[in-house]
């Protein structure tokens, strides 16, 4: 992922974005987890190592990456969007006990897509799926 940082890097200062020791590891944090963490959640895993970095300066540089294309926010209508760094075409499963997300490759449903403009006159930007039931831990707890 050293990689990937690097090139993310280099396109925000390409762009004329100053970076600063928090949004390096801000973005470093994103693309070294796979799990799809909140803003809050980022904030207690960084806090120890920057302690003057308050909770709006990640908001505020999560919303810098998302406007410049690095970082995926998922929003499920709880006010509690998730950061996700990984934009490969990918989907989520998603516990509907823990909450927890966890990325699963599948072809892109690309005939969804079209079905879908064909029979909303939509021009369709892409797609979003989610697949919801219980992990391994919440399945174990609730037998």
């Amino acid at each position: 992922m050293a990689a990937s940082v690097h090139l993310a890097l280099e396109q925000l200062k390409m762009n004329g974005v100053r970076m600063t020791p928090q949004r390096h590891a801000i973005l470093s944090f994103l693309m070294d987890t796979k799990s799809h963490p909140t803003a809050d959640e980022i904030y207690k895993a960084l806090s120890p190592a920057y302690p003057s970095m308050s909770v709006a300066t990640i908001y505020n540089n999560l919303r810098l990456f998302v406007e410049a294309g690095l970082v995926r926010e998922l929003t499920y209508g709880d006010d509690s969007s998730r950061f996700d760094a990984d934009l490969s075409d990918h989907y989520h499963a998603i516990c509907k006990g823990c909450g927890q997300i966890v990325d699963f490759g599948h072809p892109p449903l690309l005939e969804v897509e079209k079905v879908a403009s064909k029979e909303t006159g939509f021009m369709v930007q892409g797609h979003r799926m989610e697949i919801y039931g219980l992990c391994t831990t919440c399945n174990t707890i609730t037998k």
